[in-house]
């Protein structure tokens, strides 16, 4: 290890000869952020069911940006093996500068859409189905109250602990086609 003075700034770092890292040992002036975490927010279903009616368009904006983003990333990987495949074969400049473009307002609508989801508090549990989770207490218990696109509205709820198949009614006699209560 060599100790090295800036004449400067004063005092001594210290570097690794091996790695050329700083050490351990190096006071760095740099402020930590020691700011806890927010607990997430809780959801009456009420206040859950309004934020499911105001996110269902941004889900479903997500969701089609996916979809598209998952078909321009194969175009572009057909082409990339092409090229390396090939060589010297004649790049389509225009149309991959195209496709690149396309690809990147994509990725910033997805991630825009899922920013707005996600600030709520909601968590988009699986993009390809369209499901969202709501954090919860019932009965003193951290729960997820859980919706899927194509539902008419949040039926279910489930331990935070568990995930989709582990879904239960809100309402008993509220069961689905095909669900009983476990």
């Amino acid at each position: 290890m060599l100790a090295l003075r800036d004449e400067q700034s004063g005092p001594c770092v210290a570097f690794c000869p091996r790695n050329g890292k700083k050490m351990a040992d190096e006071d760095d002036d740099q402020e930590q952020d020691e700011t806890p975490e927010p607990p997430p927010r809780l959801f009456t279903l009420t206040e859950a069911e309004r934020a499911r009616q105001e996110l269902e368009p941004f889900l479903v904006e997500a969701m089609d940006s996916r979809k598209k983003l998952s078909g321009l990333e194969n175009e572009l990987a057909a082409v990339s093996a092409r090229i390396m495949m090939m060589g010297g074969v004649i790049v389509p400049y225009e149309k991959l500068a195209a496709v690149r473009m396309e690809h990147q307002q994509l990725a910033e609508t997805l991630k825009s859409a899922l920013n707005r989801i996600l600030e709520t508090g909601c968590l988009v549990k699986d993009l390809d189905v369209g499901l969202l989770d709501f954090p919860a207490v019932i009965n003193h218990q951290d729960v997820y109250l859980c919706w899927k696109l194509g539902e008419d509205r949040i039926r279910f709820y489930h331990r935070q602990d568990e995930g989709f198949a582990n879904r239960k009614p809100l309402d008993p006699r509220d069961l689905g086609p095909g669900d009983t209560i476990q």
